[in-house]
């Protein structure tokens, strides 16, 4: 874990500091910048795992900061730690590409198991799945270079379905978390980088398209876990 680097940036240098230190004594390597423009610069200069951003800056605030954070690395884990909390402002952090919001004063320990579960997760998604472009889900064959789900029909004949860039992350989003629970905050920031109401419709809508392609295998099935997201069942 010690290799794990975090890129703090907060005005604040009483609270950046303290906060600094307490996720060095839980062994990450932190980087303090006191500004957007000078978060920038140490981003541009490293690499790093996480990235916690203080939304209220002088210079450049932390949502301008997230969105050229985000043209050069669409992957890392992006936080935002806010003193406000309008619905409107944590809307825009997530239409700008964070991955979860924390409102201060928050309690240090939530933000290491959002950290921990967000280095856990990504880890998760390289190293097991970034390669991997063809699934195999009951009858189905799943390509999703070509975004192209196909299988033979009772006649014996080959059904192509052309699926839609979002149909097609979210599907592959699935099968990877297959007979386990995909979050549905996880679908939302991951394809619609947006986590609100009309997102979260929209991917409902989503869902149901995907789960009538499925439709001829009735050993397939995408279960709504209520409240927390959806399940690709597989039955043997």
């Amino acid at each position: 874990m010690a290799d794990k680097k975090i890129l703090l940036v907060e005005d604040d240098p009483n609270f950046g500091t303290v906060l600094k230190d307490y996720l060095s004594l839980n062994d990450y390597d932190v980087t303090l910048a006191k500004d957007g423009i000078e978060g920038l610069i140490e981003f541009k200069n490293n690499d790093y795992d996480v990235a916690i951003l203080d939304v209220m800056m002088p210079r450049k605030d932390g949502f301008s900061l997230a969105k050229d954070i985000r043209e050069k690395d669409k992957e890392i884990p992006i936080i935002f730690l806010t003193a406000k909390t309008l619905k409107e402002d944590i809307l825009k952090g997530y239409q700008v590409g964070a991955d979860d919001y924390l409102n201060k004063p928050f309690d240090s320990e939530v933000l290491l198991h959002k950290i921990n579960a967000m280095i856990q997760r990504k880890a998760k998604d390289t190293d097991e799945n970034d390669d991997i472009i063809e699934f195999q889900i009951g009858k189905f064959h799943l390509n999703t270079n070509l975004r192209q789900l196909t299988y033979t029909d009772e006649n014996g004949k080959e059904v192509t379905i052309k699926l839609s860039p979002k149909e097609n992350k979210l599907l592959r989003l699935l099968v990877l978390h297959k007979n386990d629970l995909m979050p549905r905050e996880l679908a939302l920031t991951k394809i619609w980088r947006d986590d609100n109401y009309f997102t979260s419709r929209s991917m409902d809508v989503y869902i149901a398209k995907l789960r009538k392609y499925l439709k001829p295998d009735p050993n397939v099935e995408i279960i709504n876990i209520h409240g927390e997201g959806f399940r690709l069942v597989e039955k043997k």
